[in-house]
């Protein structure tokens, strides 16, 4: 029988190999089997040695998707048959990447495992847009926040109140088909129609595309476009300033 194998949760970054940590390189190199996130796949992939099998178990909106239990099920399969795993996630794996529910399963299976950072796809996109996320006296707190329960659909149970706080910056991810529900909500709840509003496309990928406007304008504009199929993330606040 196999010894017992390992987890390595690898978080990829905005997807530029180049913003990889040493170790995440190190770690794909000498991989056996690859799970990758649909928004890890790419160069980043590239950077897995010829001995690693790759395996797709990725999700995105309104695209068939594997399901969380069968990931789950996949590394611990894995990693019970002696192998290195690398579960390869976009941006950080402990931001909105479903992180908790496969340590769950790997703790539950007594597996091995360890996790390495990555850059947030929210810092990645701050830093193409040449923004700090933080300033003196105008931007005292930094958020984020899922734009979509499991449904698909605006959280209905929102903190609204800190959401239109005009002195923070908030970041959303998988937003881009609520926000115009959720700037409608955020301008009833106080915050001003001319807050300044980034959208970041396709963050740290060849077709990136940023978008300066303001909470309301964005809101009108992917209201007219709808979502477009590549991730994107949406920042509003004093720092998203339009130029």
């Amino acid at each position: 029988m196999s010894s017992l194998g390992h987890v390595s949760f690898v978080s990829s970054g905005p997807g530029d190999p180049e913003l990889l940590t040493l170790k995440a390189a190190r770690l794909l190199a000498s991989a056996d089997v690859v799970l990758y996130d649909d928004l890890a796949s790419g160069p980043v992939l590239d950077c897995a040695g010829p001995q690693a099998q790759r395996i797709a178990v990725g999700k995105r909106a309104g695209r068939p998707s594997a399901k969380q239990e069968n990931v789950n099920a996949l590394l611990v399969e894995h990693a019970q048959a002696g192998k290195h795993v690398v579960r390869l996630k976009s941006g950080d794996s402990g931001i909105f990447g479903r992180l908790e529910e496969e340590l769950t399963a790997l703790r539950a299976a007594g597996i091995p495992h360890e996790i390495v950072p990555g850059v947030p796809s929210a810092m990645a996109a701050a830093a193409i847009a040449g923004l700090p996320l933080t300033r003196r006296k105008t931007a005292r707190r930094l958020q984020f926040v899922t734009g979509a329960d499991v449904t698909g659909g605006l959280p209905d149970d929102q903190n609204w109140a800190a959401l239109a706080d005009a002195h923070a910056t908030t970041v959303v991810f998988m937003g881009q088909r609520t926000f115009p529900d959720m700037a409608a909500s955020l301008i009833r709840h106080g915050l001003p129609a001319d807050t300044p509003a980034l959208l970041a496309e396709a963050v740290g990928h060849p077709h990136q595309r940023l978008i300066r406007s303001t909470v309301a304008g964005l809101a009108a504009l992917l209201a007219a476009e709808g979502p477009s199929t590549h991730p994107a993330l949406i920042l509003y606040g004093p720092l998203a300033e339009t130029r």
